[in-house]
């Protein structure tokens, strides 16, 4: 494993780490919306579909931990609208 891969990594999950602590602390205790623990786990589980999906490359130009933040970003603001929503 390469360095430059292990801070890649490290990035993606404090990304969804930070994630669903916006979903738990933010949305749910700040903004008053209950968020049901699935939703909360969601920018999780983006971050364990990046980890089993990047099993030795070659990796498409799509393929970085930019684009895996942003989803993650993307995955936890749907799922507070959703559960603003519901």
């Amino acid at each position: 494993m390469d360095l430059s891969d292990a801070r890649d990594d490290l990035l993606v999950a404090a990304t969804a780490a930070a994630g669903a602590l916006v979903l738990t602390v933010g949305v749910d205790l700040v903004a008053g919306v209950a968020v049901p623990t699935l939703l909360r786990l969601a920018p999780l589980a983006v971050y364990f579909v990046y980890l089993f999906t990047r099993k030795g490359g070659p990796y498409g130009t799509l393929d970085t931990h930019r684009n895996w933040m942003i989803l993650v970003g993307v995955v936890t603001v749907g799922a507070a609208v959703y559960a603003a929503l519901v």
